[in-house]
């Protein structure tokens, strides 16, 4: 009987085990559920962060195209003019204001611009920039005359200034706070490759006859504008400027698109109303946008210097002197073949490519004021040099490679700093209600600043000498890193919205950095 019980105990006992194994295999598929759910969770939040950012950098570049042509356009002018000059038969002067006149005539593109992207939209601005540009470029190719070729350059002047004024803007409002320095650097970028592509379009074409060649490569730069119209069937409308019309949930589903962090659109979709000057959907009432900007508060009035004094800073310092005709400059270095020169310039073109994507990786790493720093300082040590150079070294072989050296390290630290912060700073510090005319108007001092530069070199590089001229350019850029240390705040890992409040304070302007809890604190009390 005893053995019995003990074999029913034992029996229990191994009831019991069996029964706790089951319990615990059922505890155990439960969590491996719970991870498998957690695991996908995850894999798809990934994924998603993933499609999100490939779908802003596409933004980003169908949004930057236009800045190509004027890249282009730079690029091929200082190898086509040799060309034209000899085919055409113009002077001189004629040849200045050809290659400068782009630049002043951009501007009234720049300003039509702002009101332009207010009325229609910055997505439909872009593509109204393409158009224009494909007319004058193509009136360009078959002009049989120095006047025909003058008027297909002052409508693709036209749609260059809507381009260049338009892109910062609309990359900057659709951006994510995190990447917005780096995107809003992508309309410089293309800028660069522009260049490049222009200077390889000299070397390649160079071979044709004269009649032909400078024609084709001016009639290459319509491609570019071309892929525009498919980038409409892509790229959303600014989500602000979907607010200031009013539609605010078509603003928050482009918002959805272009943040990765879905708890972050809504109080992403605040801030902007409550910059657009809305509340409870209504408008509130504000003075006439130019009034505005004639007649400023002391706030915008620091955003204005800041704006306005850096985009002609980008160019008073001489870099599209440097790139239209460095030729010409190789040439006084003693650089006489033609190959040779363009060959040169694609040299530089290279490098101002290659610096640019350097300047993209490190703007939102680094922030912009220490770049700014590297870059005005670097460019007057190369533009001192360069005009040391020049006037003392003459044209033996230490002078050519001299030359070479300082043209493409001012257009690498130029590349690296001043030319995208430029654009970025003025499409990030102005007010909603302010912001694409502001820009615009920040876009025409850059643009007159460019073409006085443009049509004035030849004339003042016969006047002082092309050393003379680049010692001025070089006093400029030394006033740029002055400008920089007291009129340009720090605005990495801000918000549009909070980068306006930096303005508020005149310590904060005059370049002392805000940390972002800082920030976050002026958020919450205005």
């Amino acid at each position: 009987m005893g053995l019995v019980g003990v074999q029913e105990n034992g029996k229990g006992e191994m009831a019991l085990s069996l029964g706790n194994k089951s319990k615990y295999k059922r505890m155990d598929s439960e969590l491996s559920d719970e991870f498998d759910d957690e695991a996908s969770n995850h894999y798809n939040e990934l994924e998603r962060k993933k499609s999100i950012r490939k779908y802003v950098l596409a933004c980003a570049i169908f949004a930057s195209l236009n800045n190509v042509l004027l890249g282009y356009d730079v690029g091929v002018m200082s190898g086509a003019i040799i060309f034209i000059q000899e085919d055409l038969k113009i002077s001189e002067v004629q040849e200045e204001v050809l290659v400068g006149i782009l630049s002043i005539i951009s501007l009234l593109g720049s300003l039509a611009g702002g009101r332009t992207s207010d009325i229609i939209g910055r997505k439909w601005t872009i593509a109204f920039a393409a158009v224009i540009f494909q007319i004058g470029a193509a009136i360009m190719t078959f002009a049989p005359s120095f006047q025909i070729l003058m008027i297909g350059r002052v409508l693709a002047g036209v749609g260059i200034g809507f381009g260049v004024m338009i892109a910062p803007v609309y990359i900057a409002e659709i951006s994510p706070t995190v990447d917005r320095g780096s995107l809003t650097s992508f309309p410089e970028i293309f800028i660069n490759l522009g260049i490049l592509l222009g200077y390889v379009s000299n070397y390649a074409f160079s071979g044709l006859s004269v009649h032909i060649n400078w024609r084709v490569m001016l009639a290459v730069g319509i491609l570019p504008s071309v892929f525009i119209g498919f980038a409409l069937f892509i790229i959303p409308e600014s989500p602000r400027w979907l607010v200031m019309q009013n539609r605010v949930e078509d603003a928050r589903s482009v918002l959805l698109k272009t943040n990765e962090n879905e708890n972050d659109v809504d109080e992403r979709l605040s801030e902007i109303v409550a910059a657009a000057g809305m509340s409870n959907g209504e408008k509130n009432e504000e003075k006439a946008v130019w009034r505005e900007l004639l007649s400023p508060s002391p706030p915008l009035r620091r955003m204005l210097i800041t704006g306005f004094g850096i985009q002609c800073f980008q160019q008073i310092t001489g870099i599209d002197a440097t790139v239209y005709y460095s030729p010409e400059i190789f040439k006084e270095a003693g650089i006489e073949n033609n190959s040779k020169l363009l060959a040169a310039t694609v040299a530089v073109g290279v490098t101002k490519t290659a610096f640019i994507l350097i300047a993209t990786f490190l703007v939102d790493r680094v922030g912009r004021k220490p770049l700014l720093y590297v870059s005005t300082i670097g460019m007057t040590v190369c533009l001192l040099t360069l005009s040391l150079t020049l006037g003392f070294l003459g044209h033996g072989q230490l002078g050519v490679a001299l030359a070479v050296l300082c043209v493409c390290g001012n257009v690498a630290f130029f590349s690296v700093g001043m030319g995208p912060i430029c654009w970025i700073l003025t499409s990030e510090i102005f007010p909603l209600r302010l912001r694409a005319q502001a820009s615009a108007l920040g876009a025409v001092g850059n643009r007159v600043c460019s073409g006085l530069v443009a049509m004035s070199f030849l004339s003042l590089s016969r006047t002082i000498t092309v050393g003379g001229t680049f010692f001025l350019f070089a006093l400029f850029s030394a006033l740029s890193v002055l400008f920089a240390y007291k009129c340009v705040p720090e605005t990495k890992g801000k918000s549009l919205e909070q980068i306006e409040l930096l303005f508020e304070n005149h310590n904060e302007w005059q370049g002392s950095e805000v940390e972002m809890g800082d920030s976050e604190h002026l958020v919450q009390k205005a």
